[in-house]
C-alpha cells in the first residue's frame, strides 16, 4: 500500500508489527532498522489483539501489511492453561484478520510444526492434514483455520526450533548448560529443522515484498535432532561437556512433542532460493549471541 504525497511522490504505507517485543518481533525491528522501512510495532500490555475494540483503531491508518508475532508459545504451559494459549492463538488472530479484511490490508501470521501429529517419513507438505498431539499445536491450527475463513489476504509462515541471540530459547539454554555442567543428556528420537529468528524474519520480508499469499514453511536448510543441534552449539561455543543421547521417555514433559516434525520447503525455495543450512545461521547467532 503506497501514500501520495505532495510533488506525486510515493511513499509506502509503515508495517503493522504485532509481538514486537518477542523474540522474532525484535528480528523484525531490527531488520526493519537496517533496511530502513518504517514500522509501528506493538506488544502486550499496552494493545492486547484478542480484544476487537482495541484492534480496531489501528486501522484508521493504512498500512502495507500486518506482521503478527504475538503468540502464546510455552508449549507446556497450554497443556495447564489451554483456555490462555487458545484466546492468544485462536481468537487474537481471528480478530486481526477480521480487521485485515475490512481494511483490504494483508496479514503475515506465524504457525508451527506442532500442527501436524509428528510421525511422518518425509517432510510435511504445506498441505498436510492438521493433526496437532496437544493443546499447544490445536491452538495454532485454529488461529490458521480462522484466519484462512476470513476473507482476508493472508500469508501464514510455518516455522520450527525457533532461536536467536537474545531472549529464551533452546540454544541460549544449552549455551548455559554447556557453561555450567560437565555432562548433559540430550533427546536424540525427536528430528526437525531448526530456524534462526533473524533468517526468518528476512525470508518472511522477502516473500511480503514478492506479494506471496498462502502458506509456507521457511526454516533453516537441513535437519537435525536436538542431541546434533547440541553437539554443534557445545562445538561452536568451544565447550568440552560430555553430551550423551537420549530418548523421548527418559524425560517426559507435560505436552507430547513430534517426533518427526520436518517442514518441507520446496515452495519456498522455489521463490526464494535455498535456505540456508543450520550449522550456517547457528554459527551466525552464536557468534552474535547476548550475555547469558
Amino acid at each position: 500500500m503506497t501514500a501520495l504525497l505532495t510533488g506525486g511522490t510515493r511513499v509506502s504505507a509503515p508495517f503493522l508489527l504485532l509481538g514486537d517485543r518477542g523474540m522474532l518481533g525484535r528480528a523484525f525491528r531490527e531488520l526493519f532498522a537496517a533496511r530502513k522501512r518504517t514500522f509501528k510495532g506493538f506488544d502486550l500490555p499496552a494493545l492486547d489483539i484478542a480484544e476487537p475494540d482495541q484492534v480496531g483503531p489501528l486501522f484508521e491508518q493504512p498500512w502495507s501489511a500486518v506482521i503478527n508475532c504475538a503468540a502464546y508459545t510455552n508449549v507446556d504451559g497450554a497443556e495447564a492453561d489451554q483456555a490462555a494459549a487458545l484466546r492468544a492463538n485462536g481468537t487474537a488472530p481471528g480478530v486481526v484478520a477480521a480487521a485485515c479484511t475490512r481494511a483490504r490490508v494483508p496479514l503475515v501470521h506465524f504457525s508451527t510444526d506442532y500442527v501436524f501429529a509428528g510421525d511422518a517419513r518425509a517432510p510435511y507438505l504445506v498441505d498436510a492434514p492438521l493433526q496437532p498431539l496437544g493443546a499447544y499445536g490445536r491452538s495454532k491450527a485454529a488461529g490458521e483455520i480462522v484466519i484462512r475463513g476470513s476473507g482476508a489476504e493472508f500469508l501464514i509462515v510455518r516455522t520450527s526450533w525457533l532461536y536467536a541471540p537474545w531472549g529464551n530459547n533452546f540454544v541460549r539454554t544449552m549455551a548455559r548448560l554447556t557453561r555450567d555442567k560437565s555432562e548433559l543428556k540430550v533427546v536424540d528420537d525427536q528430528r526437525g529443522r531448526p530456524t534462526s529468528a533473524q533468517h526468518l524474519a528476512a525470508a518472511t520480508l522477502a516473500l511480503v515484498d514478492r506479494g506471496t499469499r498462502g502458506t509456507l514453511h521457511v526454516t533453516d536448510g537441513g535437519q537435525c535432532t536436538w542431541y546434533e543441534f547440541t553437539v554443534e552449539i557445545a562445538r561452536l561455543l568451544g565447550r568440552g561437556t560430555i553430551i550423551r543421547p537420549c530418548t523421548t521417555a527418559e524425560f517426559p514433559r507435560p505436552a507430547p512433542r513430534p517426533a518427526y516434525s520436518v517442514l518441507d520447503l520446496g515452495p519456498t525455495e522455489a521463490i526464494l532460493g535455498p535456505m540456508p543450512d543450520w550449522r550456517v545461521n547457528l554459527a551466525g547467532v552464536v557468534a552474535e549471541m547476548e550475555p547469558l
